[in-house]
């Protein structure tokens, strides 16, 4: 790195690294993403034909399984970003994203190869769960590490405003793909073309990744012993602030994978909306979800962060199972919008600053680690399972059983929420 690195960040230089950092995180995003968004018309080509509920399960386990290679990105990538640097970890874990949606996008169907097509589904998906594993953890880390500390709140929050500009793009394509073809010409063979643009997209991240500056807190702690960078040794002697980070993301991973990926199926399967109206809904609610990132962000700048998760733990504890509820019963797509868009504006409490909250509680050498890798695991538990959890109990026969479990879920993480310290004042972060 130059050595310019180790003076103080111009203005522009400081908003280009951010801009590179969460162009490279969207573009991540959205590779996974479209697994989601596409898994409607899709599901039939890798598995043998059967009821539409079931198929779902099929490509939701895959999509589950993807999220159990993320405690391993978590820590593998923690451990490359606090060594080798954040720049180095962030540009590696795009390539990979990279050749899992061209994975993806080059396998042929079951009927075709048989039982070789899930199997590389799952090879794909393993692969794009390792990049995610990674990209959270290091990109958490480098836009807290890259902002001014009474800014912290407010750039960090722009991971959750790109998380979620994948989606949308995700979501943006096929809306357009749903005017232009047939849903005979989407599940045959237009369902292949998000991943090829997913993997061309991610030639724009590696550039725009290998021309951004390093972080200074990176650069500043070389003097630190190499064994105690990114060690799993060094980041057990931090047990409250790992048991924090769990805590924090249960609930909150838990209903943001409710009301995001998850949704546009409740709104198919359960409120019986067509494919084209929820696609619609779910674009528009999180295109405004996007927008209120920075704004929650901002606000914890001033007041805290410990306040605005307090507010989504007691909302999300008492207003979930009411909330879904009236959306299961609803046939109207401006009540389903309105619904959604009341229960994300509660989870933004969360997702707006979990980042930086995440990032103040760990020191330099370890953040990278210490924020990615207990995420990952309760991602993984929690998070990657939350829609194959929703639809499992569908298939049951109790629907409702889900909303309590969301519940639960966020009422454990409220407990935390109320038993920690503000992290804005206790900042480890320089």
């Amino acid at each position: 790195m130059s050595q310019r690195q180790h003076t103080e960040l111009s203005h522009a230089q400081r908003l280009r690294a951010i801009i590179s950092g969460s162009v490279g995180n969207l573009v991540e995003w959205y590779d996974w993403y479209a697994y989601s968004a596409f898994s409607l018309y899709f599901a039939p080509v890798f598995f043998p034909k059967s009821d539409p509920t079931a198929q779902l399960l099929n490509t939701a386990g895959i999509f589950a399984v993807g999220f159990l290679m993320r405690p391993v990105g978590g820590w593998l990538f923690g451990l490359l970003a606090d060594k080798k640097g954040r720049k180095y970890a962030m540009t590696l874990s795009v390539l990979l994203m990279s050749f899992g949606s061209l994975l993806i996008a080059a396998t042929p169907s079951y009927q075709s190869i048989g039982v070789t097509a899930p199997v590389l589904l799952l090879t794909a998906r393993l692969l794009q769960g390792l990049s995610v594993g990674g990209e959270y953890g290091t990109s958490a880390t480098y836009l807290s590490e890259m902002a001014t500390p009474n800014r912290r709140g407010f750039y960090s929050s722009f991971q959750y405003v790109t998380l979620i500009g994948g989606q949308l793009i995700a979501l943006g394509i096929q809306l357009i793909m749903q005017q232009l073809l047939s849903d005979e010409q989407m599940q045959h063979w237009g369902w292949r073309l998000p991943f090829i643009i997913g993997a061309m997209l991610s030639l724009i991240a590696l550039y725009l990744r290998s021309h951004m500056e390093e972080s200074k807190a990176f650069t500043e702690q070389t003097s630190k012993p190499a064994s105690k960078k990114g060690s799993l040794k060094e980041l057990l002697r931090h047990p409250r602030a790992i048991a924090i980070v769990v805590g924090l993301t249960l609930g909150g991973t838990v209903a943001f994978y409710t009301y995001s990926t998850y949704m546009q199926k409740f709104l198919v399967n359960t409120v019986h909306l067509s494919m084209q109206q929820s696609t619609m809904i779910t674009c528009a609610s999180l295109f405004i979800f996007a927008c209120l990132q920075p704004v929650f962000g901002l606000l914890s700048d001033r007041i805290g962060r410990r306040p605005l998760l307090i507010c989504f733990g007691v909302l999300g504890t008492f207003a979930t199972i009411p909330l879904l509820e009236a959306l299961s019963r609803t046939h109207s797509p401006f009540s389903a919008f309105g619904l959604i868009m009341s229960a994300l504006i509660i989870v933004s409490g969360y997702t707006s600053i979990n980042a930086v909250v995440k990032a103040e509680l760990f020191p330099t050498e370890i953040r990278a680690l210490g924020v990615g890798f207990p995420y990952s695991v309760t991602v993984a538990v929690f998070g990657g399972t939350a829609e194959y959890v929703a639809l499992w109990f569908k298939n049951d026969g109790h629907e409702p059983y889900f909303y309590i479990y969301v519940t639960c879920c966020i009422f454990i993480s409220l407990v935390v929420y109320l038993l920690m310290r503000d992290t804005r004042r206790t900042s480890l972060m320089p």
